[in-house]
C-alpha cells in the first residue's frame, strides 16, 4: 500500500456527523442557532467590559481574553461543520487541515491557562484583599494575558511540525466534525510514539502548572471563605468566586469526560460527542453563566441597553454630533 506524507496527500474527507443523513438540515439549523449564540454572548461580554468603567477590573479582563478564545476555537470548528451540513463540503486541503488542528490546539490551550489566570485572581481577591490593587496590577495582568496566549501558540506547534512528518495510507476519510489530532492519527500509518511523548511532555509542562494553580487557588479559597465568622460575610466573598467556580467545574468536567475515560470505553464516534460538547457547551455557557450570576454584568447590561446612554457612549468616543 503506497505512504504518503502529509504535505503529499492531496485531501481529507471530513465525514462530519453521516449517522444521521435525515437530520443534516435540522443539524445545521440546530449548530446555526448555538453558533450565533456563541458569538453574541461572548461578544456581550467583551462589548460591555469596554463601555463600562466598572468593568475595567482584572477579573472582567481576563474575562474579555476568555471569551475571544472561545469566539475563536468555534470560529475555527464550527462554519466547516455548518458547510458540511448545507452543502456536503466535507473535502479540505492538507494544509487547511493542518491549519484547523493547530488554530483550535492554540485557542483551547489559551483558554486553558486564562482559566488558571483567573484562579490566581479570585485567590488574591479573597485571601489577600487589601493587597489585591498592588498584586493584580495593570502591568501583572497584561503580562499573564499575553503570556497565555504565547504559551497558548508555542504548545501545539510541535503537534503539527511532528504530524507533518507522519505517513498516510489506505482511507482519508476523517470520523470527526473537525481535524481533530487524535482522528488524524488514525489515518496514520506511522507510529504515533514520537507524538504521544510529545504530548505527555507539553502536556505536563502547561497543563500540570495550571491545574495546580487552579486547585491550590481554590483550596486556599474555600478554606479563607470557611474561616468567615458572619454568614453575609461568607455569602458575600463566596459570589465574588462562584461564576468562576461554574466556569472551572465545567471546563475540567467536560476535560476529564473527554480524555480521562479507559481504552476499553474510547472510541471515535464516542470522541467526537465528548469534542462536541467541550467545543460547544464551554464556550456557550461561559458568557451566559457570568451574566446570570454576576450583579455588575447585569447592571452593565442595563446601562448599555438604555438609549439616553448610548447615544452619550456614540458622542464621547465617534464625536458624531460634533461635526
Amino acid at each position: 500500500m503506497e505512504k504518503k506524507n502529509l504535505t503529499t496527500v492531496t485531501e481529507f474527507i471530513i465525514l462530519g456527523f453521516p449517522e444521521y443523513p435525515e437530520l443534516q438540515i435540522p443539524l445545521f439549523l440546530l449548530f446555526l442557532l448555538i453558533y450565533l449564540i456563541i458569538l453574541m454572548g461572548n461578544l456581550t461580554i467583551i462589548a460591555l467590559t469596554c463601555l463600562d468603567p466598572r468593568l475595567h477590573t482584572p477579573m472582567y479582563f481576563f474575562l474579555c481574553n476568555l471569551s475571544f478564545a472561545d469566539i475563536s476555537s468555534t470560529s475555527v470548528t464550527l462554519p466547516k461543520l455548518l458547510d458540511i451540513f448545507l452543502r456536503k463540503g466535507k473535502s479540505i486541503s492538507p494544509q487547511g487541515c493542518l491549519t484547523q488542528m493547530y488554530l483550535f490546539m492554540c485557542f483551547s490551550y489559551v483558554e486553558f491557562v486564562i482559566i488558571s489566570v483567573m484562579a490566581f485572581d479570585r485567590y488574591v481577591a479573597i485571601c489577600q484583599p487589601l493587597l489585591y490593587g498592588v498584586i493584580m496590577n495593570q502591568r501583572l495582568c497584561v503580562l499573564m494575558a499575553t503570556g497565555s496566549w504565547i504559551l497558548g501558540f508555542l504548545e501545539p506547534a510541535t503537534h503539527t511540525v511532528l504530524l507533518t512528518c507522519f505517513s498516510f495510507c489506505g482511507s482519508n476519510e476523517i470520523n470527526h466534525f473537525f481535524c481533530d489530532v487524535s482522528a488524524l492519527l488514525k489515518l496514520s500509518c506511522s507510529s504515533s510514539f514520537t507524538i504521544d511523548c510529545a504530548t505527555y511532555i507539553l502536556g505536563g509542562f502547561l497543563g500540570l502548572p495550571c491545574f495546580t494553580v487552579t486547585l491550590t487557588s481554590y483550596v486556599y479559597i474555600i478554606s479563607t471563605i470557611l474561616r468567615i465568622r458572619y454568614t453575609e460575610g461568607r455569602r458575600k466573598a463566596f459570589s465574588t468566586c462562584s461564576s468562576h467556580l461554574m466556569v472551572v467545574i465545567l471546563f475540567y468536567g467536560t476535560l476529564m469526560s473527554l480524555y480521562i475515560r479507559p481504552a476499553s470505553m474510547q472510541s471515535l464516534d464516542q470522541n467526537k460527542l465528548f469534542a462536541l460538547l467541550y467545543n460547544v457547551l464551554i464556550p456557550m455557557f461561559n458568557p451566559i453563566i457570568y451574566s446570570l450570576r454576576n450583579r455588575d454584568v447585569k447592571a452593565a447590561l442595563q446601562k448599555v441597553s438604555h438609549r439616553k446612554y448610548f447615544l452619550l457612549f456614540i458622542r464621547k468616543h465617534f464625536s458624531l454630533f460634533d461635526n
